[in-house]
């Protein structure tokens, strides 16, 4: 345990950032498994409608430092790969 006030100040604020990122990163993981749902019941309508809603939330992911710019890049292109093939 830290004794120093600054050390303990420093356990709080890592303890609140943590929160806030596993649930800015459970609430990405949530959009992309829509997508995904919708990909493998093969509705090309609800997968492009979730993939709409997915791709800002990745991003802001990717701003808030949840996520690495090119693993967000990464996730959208390979998403939205997926949507067109299943639109053709």
């Amino acid at each position: 345990m830290p004794n120093i006030a600054s050390a303990k100040k420093r356990v709080r604020t890592t303890a609140k950032r943590t929160a806030i990122n596993h649930s800015r990163k459970t609430r990405i993981r949530s959009f992309v498994r829509e997508v995904e749902e919708a990909i493998a019941a093969g509705d090309a309508g609800a997968a492009q409608a979730a993939l709409k809603a997915a791709e800002p939330e990745i991003m802001r992911g990717v701003t808030k430092g949840v996520l690495h710019k090119n693993t967000g890049s990464r996730k959208v292109a390979r998403l939205s790969k997926r949507v067109a093939k299943l639109s053709k």
